[in-house]
């Protein structure tokens, strides 16, 4: 068993097939065929069904990529940690919350490219529910999110910053100009939402119900330019994250209404599993965030 024929393993687990997984990592797909039968070979089972054009995972498949995410998330570790020098190499892989894209995250990396030359950044959006397992399997090394407060035993915070939601409209939008809207006011809006996978949305739908208003959904979606592009065109109020819409607030094209209902508390916040090494890679990476954040870590 060798680390290519695991990371020849996860790229068919990723891309869903021989063809695609040998076009990726630049093999003959007979290569990519033949290092899979040596693995099979090896652990003397099926890692693959084959159902005509389509190809799954058996159960000793699923059980061989909990493993491999791990073996190659400690290959990465060690070309980070053993080689002697200065300048770390290797890979890291960071998942991000879209909103903390908008603004903060692209001078944190291009600050963090200066530094750390030599290590490369595979960047991957996630979800609040789906980045824990991630961060156990390997997948990732490290989770910068924007979330209502995480606890869990799972994982180690190593840094919380508070954060704040906002409702927003065009200029020309009726609610623009009212004063201390509250969530009765929301009563036959058309709301510009996140998608049911975000726990903004969970958060202001428990909200309105407890003043018995019923949500009037306009759109749903995880892209906040999209939220953003309908609110500008009176379609609607946007519920969003406030780093998200400084640009339009600067420009004029959006205005952020005079919210006086309950106060929906977010925080960014970095991750990592409770058993993962805190290697110089990720050290410097969390140290030029609080820089540029202003803030320490939890």
């Amino acid at each position: 068993m060798t680390i290519v024929q695991l990371e020849t393993f996860l790229k068919i687990t990723e891309t869903g097939s021989f063809t695609a997984a040998s076009n990726t990592l630049g093999y003959a797909q007979s290569t990519v065929t033949t290092q899979i039968k040596q693995l099979e070979e090896e652990l003397n089972c099926l890692l693959f069904e084959r159902l005509g054009k389509n190809i799954v995972l058996t159960l000793e498949g699923k059980r061989l990529l909990i493993y491999a995410q791990k073996m190659l998330q400690l290959e990465r570790e060690i070309l980070l940690e053993v080689p002697k020098s200065e300048d770390p190499t290797g890979i890291l892989r960071l998942g991000v919350s879209e909103s903390l894209c908008y603004n903060i995250l692209p001078h944190i990396l291009l600050e963090y490219k200066k530094r750390f030359p030599k290590i490369v950044i595979e960047l991957q959006f996630i979800t609040h529910d789906t980045f824990p397992s991630m961060l156990k399997q390997g997948a990732l090394d490290l989770v910068y999110t924007l979330n209502p407060y995480i606890e869990s035993p799972e994982l180690v915070m190593l840094h919380k910053k508070p954060e704040t939601l906002g409702f927003y409209a065009s200029p020309e939008y009726p609610l623009a100009n009212r004063n201390r809207i509250k969530e009765t006011d929301l009563e036959n809006i058309p709301l510009l939402l996140t998608s049911h996978s975000c726990n903004f949305r969970l958060m202001l739908i428990q909200d309105l119900a407890k003043y018995s208003v019923t949500p009037k959904i306009g759109i749903e979606t995880s892209r906040k330019e999209i939220l953003k592009q309908f609110a500008i065109n009176q379609l609607g109020v946007a519920f969003i994250p406030d780093m998200v819409a400084k640009e339009e607030i600067e420009n004029g094209s959006l205005k952020r209404l005079d919210w006086g209902g309950n106060d929906f508390a977010i925080f960014s916040q970095i991750f990592i599993h409770k058993d993962k090494h805190l290697n110089s890679a990720i050290e410097g990476l969390i140290e030029i965030i609080l820089e540029n954040t202003n803030e320490n870590i939890a």
